[in-house]
């Protein structure tokens, strides 16, 4: 006997059903996702800082001292250039992976602009902190605490950039904002802890671990964070986002 198509046991079983539609990331591709997302964030962190050392570099060898009047302000816009091609290029392996979901330039552009200003006011408070604080021990603890606090909470402006092209293909996005500020606090936590366990690590090759797991595991939460909240979103279906997933 055949069933009905239209029987309320029919529809009941077919709204129960999830849309996967509604979901930026569909359920089936969350994993590889999150995966390549992770990877290719921590490809362009070290693609980009090697990228922008070298730069940076390069232009200051290559600069003559009768050229450079003033060796300060030429140091301070080569730093600047350096940061917007590692911000470029963090952001760029990033929408590598988005571009089957979002508008990928529109996501480079705010990632690249968000990671910079974050990036400057950071480093601006920072080096404002280290300016009113004295040498004493109580001073470099507090002066450690505020850069921390500086850093995490400089994130809200990677998260507000990042949330402009978000919240134009994505609903109930607005806890975005402060997505960034969660890895900053992570990374801040990651590195007390390796501070804490530094002198476990024979001194021999006790910098160059710190150094490289520090980088390493910074960029894998950079990745994961994001990852796992882009699995979260729900498309906005009145808007079309010209790419399918």
């Amino acid at each position: 006997m055949q069933t009905d198509s239209n029987s309320p046991d029919r529809v009941a079983s077919t709204n129960n059903k999830p849309n996967p539609g509604k979901l930026l990331i569909p359920r089936s591709q969350r994993q590889r996702f999150f995966i390549q997302f992770t990877l290719m964030t921590l490809i362009g962190w070290v693609v980009g800082g090697v990228a922008s050392i070298a730069l940076e570099k390069i232009i200051l060898q290559s600069l003559s001292p009768s050229v450079v009047t003033q060796p300060q302000t030429w140091s301070i816009l080569v730093r600047s250039l350096s940061n917007v091609v590692f911000a470029v290029i963090f952001a760029a392996d990033q929408a590598l992976v988005l571009y089957r979901y979002l508008p990928g330039l529109q996501w480079l552009f705010a990632t690249s602009v968000g990671w910079l200003i974050a990036n400057g006011v950071s480093t601006a408070w920072i080096n404002y902190i280290s300016t009113i604080a004295s040498s004493s021990p109580e001073d470099t603890v507090i002066l450690g605490f505020l850069s921390a606090i500086a850093y995490i909470i400089s994130g809200i402006w990677l998260g507000i950039c990042q949330w402009l092209v978000l919240r134009r293909y994505t609903t109930g996005i607005w806890w975005w904002n402060f997505l960034p500020s969660i890895s900053f606090f992570l990374i801040t936590i990651l590195v007390w802890l390796l501070f804490i366990v530094q002198n476990l690590i024979p001194e021999a090759n006790r910098n160059f671990i710190l150094y490289w797991s520090g980088q390493g595991l910074t960029a894998a939460i950079l990745g994961a964070i994001p990852a796992i909240g882009l699995c979260t979103l729900k498309r906005n279906l009145h808007r079309k986002t010209g790419v399918s997933p």
